[in-house]
């Protein structure tokens, strides 16, 4: 007894703490509000040595495809990194002195452009805009008048003339002020020195930094990414390595198209402004290039000071309406047509997500923060996309849905619209076969839903709801054939998809070999009701039957569903059977030693004995496909676990019908091999 007690001493204590922690829920929030108050806090304090380190970090992904390809000449790493540093360099002090150079020349001008700036003005003064300001100070005069009391001329008695006496005159000072001027004293060498260099240091000094993080950075950057493989993944180093790599290789890739992109962005701009005749196009092209890393406005806020320059040298309007032109011609045509073309549509974030990180970073840091806001939250996002720990931040600030789109699927039926599951699909369509879109898409949602339904937690309405929504679905993709539309993959694509498998394979539904086009079926194959699609006693199995008759058709099949109430034992007599070759039967979910349908499997016999049987287990996990015994017991011909399989089974058929008949024996042939990339389905269903 006295050990029970000591037990019960030591194991009492405990529920009180788990009982406090189950009472405060916000506790588990307050560590990460501490870590992220604490990592802004750093940002914002510390960013005089962490923007060079940022611009570092930027600029070793441009120029590490320099390195490499350097170092593959056996050149060696530190010759190969103070060369790409060297041009980089070189590159950076050209352009520093060519924008030099023409601020220099653009000050000479400023005072004849004044010049132009006010005669302009006057001319404007002097037209329309003069004419109408003259007429809205009249109207103002007239308000004034209006409001203005008029003056009583009763009651009042004249002020007499020796009343408006003249004021005394002042009275003079007789003492002069003393004029004093003050002079400031000649500055000298060292203060001279001093005033003319104080506005480079701080650039200088942050260039200095900038290519001394490069340096280590270039040379340290097996060393760096075994450290940030421990801190962010030392539990799997294979798959971290990799995943690491090769998101160093993509951003290097990115970061060098969009570079070149904006680059040539700005060359055009140079060009045309200076055939246009604006003063300094080299400047403005340069200006444009670094303006365009800027999302959205940066190409268009670049177009303001050329505008103005144009407006101050040309005394007429036809420089500015050239340039203006120049602007809303070029950005467009970049931005919506050469852009998808080398990247795609976006740089993988979400439009919310890249306007918040242009406004927290130049919060942080500026407009260096701003024109970095692009580079360094796209660089979160693939960092998101293939570290585990990370991946909040792909959830935050990515363009990928938060759900998945099985999930998003079954999400839109719940809430009864069936309108988004249509454009969901519609978007889905543009990279997959229909086949693929209902065998990962529709059929796994419509699992997760069969899952809840057994579970209890879907009222009857909402199943009601989710069976009407696929019906009007189907219903909408009737148009659709089943192939795989020809889609090129884009470097934003190639980019941002990570190591880990994508929700949805893309694959065209592969060719039967030697089978027929779908007006060349036999003619006993394509009337009505050829293949009986018959539902299982799911309360969604009705759907998925709709599916495979929808793509049994296209295929040039005659079918018909069969509701499962058709074929119970009361009503399968009933049931018209007449001419069916083929029987296939639907099931979302199943489990252990199915009876009922290998009874079910006996009447459809009975009531069809020339056709053939396939049964279709959607769920590829069930045991009764992994169990060879399970499956003799329902003696069916065929096994499928997709849609597709149960197309290729009855092309298959149709190859096969002239020369054998069903086997004899009720026992099934081998099951078809379920290819390795499928994923299974979600677990219950």
């Amino acid at each position: 007894m006295a050990d029970g007690r000591d037990d019960r001493r030591r194991v009492l204590p405990m529920k009180p703490a788990r009982v406090q922690a189950a009472e405060t829920p916000g506790d588990g929030l307050a560590a990460p509000l501490v870590i992220g108050a604490v990592i802004v806090a750093a940002l914002y304090f510390g960013r005089e040595i962490l923007i060079p380190i940022a611009i570092a970090v930027l600029l070793s992904f441009v120029i590490g495809p320099l390195v490499a390809l350097l170092r593959k000449l056996r050149l060696g790493r530190i010759p190969s990194v103070g060369v790409a540093v060297l041009l980089l360099l070189a590159v950076v002090a050209g352009l520093g002195g060519l924008i030099g150079m023409q601020l220099a020349d653009l000050s000479t001008g400023l005072p004849r452009y004044q010049r132009t700036i006010a005669q302009k003005a006057e001319n404007l003064k002097a037209g329309p805009l003069g004419d109408l300001a003259g007429y809205l100070r009249s109207i103002n005069h007239q308000i004034q008048q209006a409001g203005a009391p008029e003056p009583k001329s009763e009651g009042k008695s004249e002020e007499k003339p020796e009343a408006k006496r003249a004021a005394p005159p002042a009275v003079q000072n007789p003492d002069k002020p003393v004029l004093v001027e003050m002079r400031d004293r000649e500055p000298g060498p060292v203060e001279l020195a001093e005033k003319l260099l104080a506005p480079v240091i701080s650039p200088l000094a942050t260039l200095g930094i900038v290519f001394v993080v490069l340096i280590f950075i270039l040379v340290q950057r097996e060393d760096l990414r075994d450290r940030m493989i421990r801190l962010v993944g030392s539990s799997d180093l294979h798959r971290t390595t990799v995943a690491m790599d090769d998101a160093a290789r993509r951003l290097s890739r990115f970061f060098l198209v969009q570079l070149a992109l904006n680059a040539g962005f700005g060359l055009v701009i140079g060009v045309g402004l200076w055939l246009i005749g604006v003063p300094n196009p080299i400047l403005w092209g340069i200006f444009s290039a670094l303006m365009r890393f800027v999302p959205y406005i940066g190409a268009f806020l670049s177009a303001l000071l050329p505008l103005a320059l144009a407006a101050a040298v040309d005394p007429g309007w036809n420089m500015v309406l050239a340039t203006a032109a120049l602007f809303v011609v070029l950005e467009p045509l970049v931005g919506q047509f050469i852009e998808p073309l080398l990247y795609g549509h976006s740089t993988g974030l979400s439009p919310f997500a890249v306007l918040v990180s242009a406004l927290f970073w130049t919060w942080l840091w500026g407009p260096v923060g701003l024109l970095l806001s692009t580079p360094l939250t796209v660089c979160l996002v693939v960092l998101g996309r293939h570290v585990d720990k990370l991946e909040f931040l792909d959830v935050l600030f990515g363009d990928r849905p938060a759900l998945t789109p099985v999930e998003n699927f079954y999400q839109r039926m719940l809430a009864d619209d069936p309108d988004e599951a249509q454009e969901l699909a519609e978007a889905i369509l543009a990279q997959c076969s229909l086949s693929s879109y209902y065998d990962e898409v529709a059929l796994k949602g419509l699992q997760l839903a069969a899952t809840d339904a057994r579970r209890g937690v879907l009222t009857e309405s909402q199943l009601d709801r989710i069976r009407v929504g696929i019906a009007q679905l189907i219903e909408d993709l009737s148009d659709r054939d089943d192939v795989a539309p020809e889609t090129k993959p884009t470097l934003a694509g190639r980019l941002l998809s990570g190591s880990r498998d994508e929700e949805v394979p893309c694959e065209a539904a592969p060719a039967v070999p030697d089978a027929p086009a779908p007006d060349a079926l036999p003619e006993d194959w394509r009337r009505e009701g050829a293949v009986l699609c018959v539902a299982g006693r799911g309360p969604l199995d009705e759907a998925a039957s709709m599916m495979l008759a929808q793509l049994l058709e296209k295929h040039g099949f005659g079918t018909r569903v069969v509701p499962f109430e058709d074929v119970t034992r009361s009503q399968i007599g009933a049931l018209d059977a007449g001419g069916a070759r083929m029987v296939c039967i639907s099931y979302l979910e199943i489990s252990g030693t199915p009876a009922h349908l290998r009874y079910l499997v006996q009447r459809l016999r009975r009531r069809a004995p020339d056709a053939q049987v396939l049964v279709g287990l959607w769920p590829a996990d069930d045991a009764v496909l992994t169990d060879p015994d399970a499956r003799a017991t329902l003696g069916a011909d065929h096994y499928a676990v997709s849609l597709r399989e149960g197309v290729e089974a009855c092309l298959e058929a149709v190859r096969d019908a002239p020369a054998a008949a069903r086997p004899a024996s009720p026992l099934p042939g081998p099951l078809p091999a379920v290819p390795a990339s499928r994923e299974p389905a979600p677990a219950g269903a």
